[in-house]
């Protein structure tokens, strides 16, 4: 729960910075089916032939689990690769003379440098540094980070100071609310810009295939991850002046017996993820007493605000956001901007969610000035997260 001697901190200042690429969810079956194949031949020293033969069988099964376009339409990627079939000239997966693709090392290298884009674009002329600049992520890792390596860049080092909320998952965007209003509470040095905090997602999930496990559990992952970067910022705001999502309250609890369910690894070819199939049935038992306590935090009664209210779910799946609608008995217009996130980008991990109160805050999904806006996120953990917002208007 956020001090009540504290000012509300507003969340506010949108800004999604699209990967290079974006591939039509059609076509990415298309490229996954032949990228098993090559991978499944390579590895067994198949011939052509072969690879035809696999590269059917691979389509049918993708089509039979994979997430369907009419649940998620488009995804967006930075890693170049899956934009074409030129297998001898990938970046990450020369699946031709290594089934595996490049090593971990190689993978990070990418991330580097395309988080380091990622950040230029971010911070372009007239942007003014923050006093704190906090970067998330979960799929990649380098020291200095991206964000240290902009702050060098630019000489603000004695202006702004650089934390890391790494390695959380989806649900991450909850720690980061949190390390924000810690930062702003604490103040700094003399000069420092006290009154923002900038947060900076980077998550490249299409770093981190490894085409050689064909299983159902890896096809839904593979059909569901995309790559989602984006900025806001977290700021002061007394007088209640500025547009943007008010915090409430906020909340964190980790489901019991559940540490299995969703796991998030490093492997000698990136990161490697194992998600159960019951992880939303797990879910949806706890949270009606979770938003009960999340709302007595905000000093409000669930039941009595619950109809009004707007809902951004973390959309993990499809069924995510089906099972969270049916446990809380919502209308599916309370989840519709969730939805309509998961259709247009799939699940860019921790980036999914700022997504979502972007388009609650501009646009046609905008929630009404002053509504309720109840934001879930989920991750390994099994970890529950969640904030009670009001939506400021201005933004």
């Amino acid at each position: 729960m956020l001090p009540s001697d504290h000012a509300s901190p507003l969340v506010c200042n949108f800004e999604r910075l699209p990967p290079r690429h974006e591939t039509p969810q059609e076509r990415s079956f298309g490229w996954l089916a032949q990228a098993h194949a090559m991978a499944m031949t390579a590895d067994r020293g198949g011939s052509a032939g072969d690879v035809g033969e696999a590269r059917e069988r691979m389509r049918e099964m993708i089509d039979r689990y994979g997430c369907k376009p009419d649940r998620i339409a488009r995804r967006s990627h930075e890693v170049s690769d899956w934009a074409h079939t030129r297998w001898d000239d990938m970046d990450i997966y020369p699946l031709r003379r290594a089934p595996f693709g490049v090593g971990a090392r190689e993978r990070m290298l990418y991330f580097e440098r395309s988080a380091g884009g990622l950040f230029e674009r971010a911070y372009g002329p007239g942007v003014e540094p923050p006093g704190d600049l906090v970067h998330v992520t979960c799929t990649g890792y380098v020291s200095p980070s991206p964000a240290q390596q902009l702050v060098a860049r630019r000489g603000w080092g004695e202006i702004t100071r650089v934390t890391h909320a790494y390695h959380m998952g989806c649900y991450a965007a909850f720690p980061a609310l949190r390390l924000a209003h810690g930062l702003l509470a604490a103040g700094g040095a003399p000069g420092r810009a006290d009154e923002r905090v900038d947060i900076v997602h980077t998550e490249l999930c299409s770093l981190h295939l490894d085409l050689t496990m064909h299983t159902p559990e890896q096809i839904i992952i593979q059909t569901l991850f995309a790559d989602g970067a984006i900025r806001y910022s977290v700021r002061r705001d007394h007088e209640g002046r500025g547009g943007g999502l008010r915090v409430l309250a906020a909340r964190e609890a980790i489901v019991a017996d559940s540490a299995e369910a969703m796991r998030w690894v490093c492997s000698d070819f990136g990161m490697q993820m194992r998600l159960a199939r019951d992880v939303a049935a797990r879910i949806a038992p706890a949270l009606v007493r979770f938003l009960y306590e999340l709302f007595a935090a905000a000093h409000l009664d669930f039941a009595r605000e619950k109809r009004g209210a707007v809902f951004a779910v973390h959309p993990g799946g499809p069924k995510i956001v089906d099972q969270v609608r049916d446990a809380l008995e919502l209308d599916e217009a309370q989840v519709a901007a969730s939805r309509r996130v998961l259709l247009d980008h799939g699940n860019m991990s921790s980036a999914t969610l700022p997504h979502v109160w972007m388009r609650l805050t501009r646009g046609p999904d905008a929630a009404p000035d002053g509504a309720l806006v109840v934001s879930l996120g989920f991750g390994p953990g099994l970890t529950v997260c969640g904030a009670v917002f009001r939506r400021a208007g201005g933004d």
